[in-house]
C-alpha cells in the first residue's frame, strides 16, 4: 500500500463527504477510493470512518488522524518546495481561486501578463463563485469579494469596486436623467436575479441610506447580461464599477446617481499563514496587486 495515496484519499473522502465524491475530485475509480481507505484502517487497525448511507462519518480515531495526515502531507510538499529551488526562485505550480466574472475581466489578463514576465511559473486558475477552503483544496491563493472574517488568512487588499447606475446614451435621451434615487421609479430598469441587487436597490450609508424598489421590465440571471441589455437601451442597469470602465470611455453607457453610491466593496488576495512564503508566490502578489488596484480604481472612493 502507498500510504502518501492512502492518506491524500482519505482526506478527500472526509472532505468530500463520500467516496464516490473522493473519486470524482482525485478522477480514480470508486473502487480504489474504497480499497484504498479499507487498506488504511487495515494497516492502523482502527475504524476511521462510519459509512452511511448519506455520508461518512469520522470515527474519534479518525477525526486525529485527519489533522495528522494533513500536517504529514503539507510537511512533504514543503520539503518538495524546498527541494525544487522555490524558496531560492521564483518557479512552480501557482493555483489561484477568482470569481468568475471578476476573473474573466481583470485576473486573467493580469496572469497573461505575470506569465509572460515569469516563465518558470505554471498558473492554475479555478474560477469560482464558491467559497473554497484553501487548505482543503490545495489552493495557494484566492480573491475575496467583500469584508473578510477573522481567520488565520495573511489578507492583502487588491483593490475595491463600486455599484454604478448606468444607460445608454440613447435611452436617457429619450427619458431624462434622474437626480436623485427615487426617480428611477419612473424609469424602465434591468433587474438582476444575483447579488444582493435584485429589483431593490440601495444608495448611501449611514444616515443617508436609501432602498429604492424600481420597476424591471427585464430581469436576467447575469451582471454581464445587465450590462450588455444596458448598452443596447434597454434601461437603467444597477452593475459593478469594474465592469464599466470601457463602456463608459467609449461613450456606450452614462453613469448618474455617483453621488449617492453606497461605499466601495473591498477586494483582496488571501493566503494561509505558513512559516516561508514560496517566492513563486511573493512573485505573484508583488506583481498582481498594483496592477489589480489600477484595474479596479473607476467608481470607487
Amino acid at each position: 500500500m502507498d500510504r502518501l495515496e492512502a492518506m491524500s484519499i482519505f482526506i478527500a473522502a472526509v472532505e468530500t463527504g463520500s467516496f464516490s465524491a473522493a473519486s470524482r475530485r482525485l478522477r480514480i475509480p470508486l473502487a480504489t477510493v474504497s480499497r484504498r481507505v479499507s487498506e488504511l484502517e487495515d494497516h492502523l487497525k482502527v475504524r476511521l470512518l462510519v459509512r452511511g448511507s448519506r455520508k461518512l462519518t469520522l470515527t474519534q480515531a479518525g477525526d486525529a488522524y485527519l489533522s495528522s495526515c494533513r500536517r504529514a502531507l503539507e510537511y512533504i510538499a514543503e520539503a518538495e518546495r524546498d527541494a525544487t529551488g522555490e524558496y531560492q526562485t521564483p518557479r512552480g505550480e501557482l493555483t489561484l481561486s477568482v470569481p468568475q466574472v471578476l476573473g474573466r475581466v481583470h485576473v486573467m489578463p493580469v496572469v497573461a501578463e505575470f506569465l509572460r514576465e515569469y516563465p518558470d511559473i505554471r498558473v492554475r486558475v479555478q474560477l469560482t463563485d464558491r467559497k473554497i477552503n484553501l487548505g482543503e483544496e490545495s489552493i495557494d491563493l484566492a480573491l475575496r469579494v467583500g469584508d473578510l472574517p477573522d481567520s488565520s488568512m495573511i489578507a492583502l487588499r487588491a483593490g475595491s469596486f463600486g455599484q454604478v447606475v448606468c444607460a445608454s446614451p440613447s435611452y436617457f435621451d429619450g427619458r431624462g436623467m434622474p437626480e436623485r434615487p427615487v426617480e428611477l421609479v419612473r424609469h424602465a430598469c434591468i433587474g438582476y436575479e444575483g447579488l444582493a441587487l435584485g429589483t431593490t436597490w440601495q444608495f448611501g450609508a449611514g444616515k443617508t441610506r436609501e432602498t429604492v424598489t424600481v420597476p424591471c421590465p427585464l430581469v436576467v440571471n447575469s451582471i454581464e447580461a445587465a450590462l450588455s441589455a444596458a448598452v443596447a437601451g434597454a434601461g437603467v442597469a444597477c452593475v459593478l464599477s469594474y465592469l464599466v470602465d470601457e463602456p463608459v470611455r467609449s461613450n456606450k453607457l452614462v453613469t448618474v446617481l455617483n453621488d449617492f453610491a453606497p461605499p466601495a466593496i473591498p477586494v483582496s488576495f488571501i493566503y494561509p499563514s505558513q512559516r516561508q512564503v514560496p517566492l513563486k508566490l511573493r512573485a505573484f502578489l508583488d506583481f498582481a496587486i498594483p496592477r489589480m488596484k489600477d484595474r479596479l480604481r473607476y467608481g470607487t472612493r
